[in-house]
């Protein structure tokens, strides 16, 4: 991965920081919701992710919010996301930093 990437692919962070399954209070990217983050050569970003479960209360809401929150970094010329099941998401998914904030450490 390039710097220019790796620069990116921190912003992009930085962004899954800021949104948050309202039922929970820890972010989507430390949760472990995010699956992967591919960026091509013309800087489009395609971010593989999940939600706790089929049932979401905010599985409309909450792709349509990441999107939207990532469009805002100008570096990038597009954003897709793609929900996934596979392999459904379970607490093991979640950092260190989660478990901390949820008392399972």
């Amino acid at each position: 991965m390039s710097d220019e990437t790796e620069i990116l692919k921190d912003k992009v962070i930085a962004v899954l920081k800021s949104c948050y399954d309202p039922e929970i209070p820890v972010d989507i990217w430390e949760l472990g919701l995010i699956y992967q983050l591919r960026f091509d050569e013309d800087k489009k970003l395609t971010v593989i992710m999940t939600l706790t479960s089929p049932m979401c209360p905010v599985a409309e809401s909450l792709p349509k919010e990441v999107e939207s929150k990532l469009r805002t970094i100008e570096e990038i010329t597009d954003v897709k996301i793609e929900i996934t099941w596979s392999p459904p998401w379970s607490k093991d998914m979640m950092s260190e930093v989660a478990m901390v904030e949820l008392g399972f450490l």
